[in-house]
């Protein structure tokens, strides 16, 4: 049985299977015309995993959804399109949470922006987590969702790697860092096993977020193997789900100040009723995001991909044919500031 990158194993099940599971699980949540047009949308994708091969969820990635976007560009106008990848987004992330998909696949999928339209929701740019930073300073201080946003934001790291972190023997706040260990054997490897465990540096400021964190807020929890989690629930370690829980509720617009881009009501929308259907707001943000976001940040910032790669515990190819956001323009004009004074 296939097994998902948390360990978990995945159940088989059919593209058909899945999009019948999806109506049946939000026909009381949408309007009629909505839940058709989802369906309309999802149907599009099922019938070119048809033609190519495709019929089972287990086997749907990221290149899949990125082949899928490609062809289906060559039929419909950009507006169209982003509505189709859109749903196709929300119903993957569905397939993630029954165990059909691997996680991380619905994060993966980009939607072309529209001029004036909705934010991007593919990467948080500096300025949009800043605000959001800002807010959670001052309205959420030390609460587990300012740290995991401060964390995500400030190394850029996987929710998979946070989620592994332990408070005694990962956390140095005295000197200032977070270690990244690959622990399998207890249910918190890192993507790249072994390879990706590094030492992390963070601000002074984060580790004086992190200590209030501890001492004020943090459930005092063990997990199920006796190790003590950073980020903790009531129930114990924090699973990945969980702060990405996190990261789509304070990218809400809503949520830190801005208007709703969508016109929504917050005291009828949806996407507010809990913390758990954040992710059905079109303009939050997951943890992937942010991950593009932080390593754009850098970039802009001047600082070599080599240092980015050696941190993010990403490939210097990677870093560039998927992270790197900047235009040939920008890119440029950082080039040219090595060269103006020769």
């Amino acid at each position: 049985m296939p097994e998902s990158p948390d360990g978990s194993d995945l159940e088989p099940l059919t593209p058909r299977e899945a999009l019948t599971l999806y109506e049946k699980s939000r026909e009381s949540e949408l309007a009629e015309q909505t839940l058709q047009s989802h369906g309309y949308r999802i149907t599009r994708f099922i019938e070119w995993c048809d033609e190519n091969g495709i019929d089972n969820m287990n086997d749907v990635g990221g290149r899949d959804v990125q082949r899928f976007k490609i062809s289906r560009s060559d039929e419909v106008n950009t507006t169209t399109l982003k509505s189709n990848m859109d749903t196709l987004r929300v119903w993957i992330r569905f397939c993630e949470g029954i165990d059909a998909v691997v996680d991380g696949v619905a994060e993966s999928i980009k939607s072309p922006s529209l001029d004036g339209g909705k934010l991007d929701q593919d990467i948080v740019p500096e300025e949009r987590a800043t605000k959001i930073l800002a807010y959670l300073s001052q309205y959420e201080y030390a609460t587990v969702e300012h740290v995991v946003f401060r964390l995500l934001w400030e190394t850029g790291c996987r929710a998979g790697t946070l989620h592994g972190v332990d408070l005694d023997d990962d956390v140095h706040l005295d000197d200032e860092y977070i270690e990244a260990v690959h622990r399998p054997e207890t249910g918190t490897p890192l993507k790249n096993q072994s390879n990706g465990e590094r030492a992390i540096a963070i601000s002074t400021r984060t580790c004086r977020i992190l200590e209030d964190y501890i001492d004020e807020n943090r459930w005092d929890r063990t997990d199920e193997h006796s190790r003590e989690p950073l980020i903790t629930s009531r129930h114990g370690r924090a699973t990945v789900n969980t702060l990405r829980c996190y990261a789509y509720r304070v990218t809400r617009p809503c949520q830190y100040g801005m208007d709703c881009p969508q016109g929504r009501d917050p005291e009828s929308c949806e996407a507010v009723q809990s913390r758990m259907t954040a992710s059905k707001c079109p303009d939050s943000a997951g943890t992937h995001a942010l991950r593009r976001g932080a390593i754009t940040d850098y970039l802009d910032s001047d600082i070599p991909a080599d240092i980015v790669s050696d941190r993010l515990d990403v490939q210097k190819r990677t870093l560039e044919d998927v992270y790197d956001y900047r235009s040939e323009r920008e890119k440029m004009e950082l080039r040219r500031e090595y060269f103006d004074d020769l």
